[in-house]
């Protein structure tokens, strides 16, 4: 079916039917040029995904796109191309490397391209091929592509390899999400020591909502955890396991942004032997990005930049003195405001606001809706509990 999607007819109208309804296309015919209008539809749609998904192959005439179900987990361009860059800072050789997983193959791509020789592997032949023929049509020449399990490649392991990835499949085959490791398939936790015999490096991506502490419990070796958001949302979270390291890991809160990037690292050690003071709302309130928050690095990131919390189970900071720095939002405090529909609208004089709530009774959307509020403008309403009493505050948003 490859052959046929990449027809220069069914090319052609892929691209002139970009913008189309693709409902209506579907109704309008049962087949294009020959190929079924399911297929052509599928590739419409996964081009459209690719547009800020994986610029690069929706910039590359005649990439192969799978159907929606094989989406969902696969990296984007921005996370993959991050990878490959950590990787190399970390590995001394690049000689061998292997993907466990290889799925639609964007983290083969961007990771392969580091390795002299690497190898993909996945039980679905038709995303293999797939997969295969995007690298060939990207020019990758130095990918070997095995169709079979990890499980078997495993069992059946003979060479050495200087890096070997896997990103377990977090859905069973009732299509369920799942979020224990030992769980996935395959199960990292019951592969991890053979792996690490034959590789000096394994890395693993899983799913964001995985709880980190319990990720830890679960593997052995890791030597450094990155959780990876881009534009503050949180994407994937990284284990990366080394042969026998015992020591405390390292946990990186990773930020992505168009021209920059955002890091902030600590540890567990560090973060539960550190105190927090509490203060009722300064000047600048601040809000950590989602890989911290995600990471859980609440004590580390006040202690860093010499903050006070405004409540224990608020991951709200603030300050007399602007901290230009800080990884994630500032905001200067303008007004500490009632929560009622008339002052509100003294300060919010077109009806719009940003509303943000933390540890509030109401969500955004409630606290909106109480204060006859709607979404936009420039102007922020932050909704939270601080340590003496709940504050709604009219603020400027700085970074």
């Amino acid at each position: 079916m490859i052959d046929k999607l990449i027809q220069p007819e069914i090319q052609q109208f892929i691209e002139e039917h970009f913008n189309d309804d693709v409902a209506a296309l579907l109704l309008k015919t049962k087949e294009i040029n020959g190929v079924p209008t399911s297929l052509v539809v599928d590739q419409i749609t996964g081009k459209r995904k690719a547009v800020e998904k994986i610029p690069l192959y929706r910039n590359t005439r005649g990439i192969i796109y799978p159907p929606a179900l094989n989406w969902s987990q696969c990296s984007s361009e921005q996370t993959a191309a991050y990878k490959s860059k950590w990787i190399s800072k970390q590995l001394a050789s690049l000689k061998n490397g292997v993907d466990l997983t290889g799925g639609f193959g964007i983290d083969t791509f961007f990771i392969g391209s580091l390795f002299q020789q690497y190898v993909y592997i996945d039980p679905n032949e038709s995303l293999l091929r797939i997969a295969k023929h995007n690298h060939q049509t990207l020019h990758a020449k130095n990918i070997d592509y095995k169709h079979t399990t990890a499980e078997v490649f495993t069992d059946q392991l003979a060479e050495k390899y200087d890096f070997i990835y896997v990103d377990p499949s977090r859905r069973d085959e009732n299509n369920k999400k799942l979020v224990r490791l030992s769980d996935c398939v395959p199960d990292v936790t019951a592969l991890q020591e053979k792996l690490l015999s034959y590789s000096p490096v394994l890395l693993i991506k899983t799913s964001p909502l995985l709880d980190i502490q319990q990720g830890l419990r679960e593997l052995k070796h890791v030597k450094e955890v990155v959780v990876l958001s881009v534009d503050n949302e949180c994407k994937e979270v990284l284990f990366w396991c080394q042969q026998d390291f015992q020591a405390t890991p390292d946990i990186v809160a990773v930020n992505l942004q168009k021209k920059s990037e955002v890091d902030f690292s600590f540890n567990f050690s560090d973060e539960s032997s550190f105190s927090v003071t509490f203060s009722t709302p300064k000047r600048y309130v601040y809000e950590p990005n989602a890989s911290i928050l995600k990471a859980g690095g609440f004590k580390s990131v006040a202690n860093r930049f010499g903050l006070n919390k405004l409540h224990m189970n608020t991951h709200l900071y603030t300050s007399e003195s602007l901290v230009g720095e800080f990884p994630g939002r500032a905001f200067e405090t303008k007004a500490i405001v009632k929560s009622d529909p008339k002052t509100i609208s003294e300060y919010f004089k077109d009806g719009k606001a940003n509303v943000i709530t933390r540890n509030y009774a109401l969500s955004s959307e409630e606290l909106k809706k109480k204060l006859k509020l709607s979404d936009g403008g420039e102007k922020y309403l932050l909704a939270f509990a601080g340590v003496d009493k709940k504050y709604l505050i009219y603020a400027d948003r700085l970074k």
